[in-house]
């Protein structure tokens, strides 16, 4: 099995920064892409970004040029950097990983609230 925990939101006001962590238990992340989403209230859960195994790396359009998305798999932790932060991108992120090989295969953390707001 996988345990997904997120931490790092908290509240922000517009323009400043978080950057969010998701480090993994009792299995690594191997060489499987993780993802961030995000769900706002009222909203469908949405894909922010994506790493992939390698390093590679995928971004909503919305989110492009503020998040940066990283891992260090030796900490088994992936990062979500978030810059120049806005009211709308208020939300609770949820780190999640797809693993085939584990019984579940679906994992996600308990997400960790992010609120922009003066």
């Amino acid at each position: 099995q996988v345990q997904l925990v997120e931490s790092g939101g908290g509240l922000v006001q517009p323009g400043g920064s978080l950057r969010l962590s998701c480090a993994a238990s009792g299995s690594t992340f191997g060489s499987n892409a993780i993802d961030w989403y995000r769900q706002a209230p009222g909203k469908q859960r949405e894909l922010v970004a994506t790493i992939t195994g390698g390093g590679n790396t995928n971004y909503a359009d919305s989110v492009k040029g503020r998040f940066a998305i990283s891992r260090d798999n030796a900490k088994n932790t992936v990062y979500l950097q978030m810059n120049s932060l806005e009211p709308k991108v208020t939300a609770v992120y949820y780190c999640y990983i797809f693993r085939p090989d584990l019984p579940r295969r679906h994992y996600w953390g308990q997400g960790t609230p992010v609120t922009v707001s003066s």
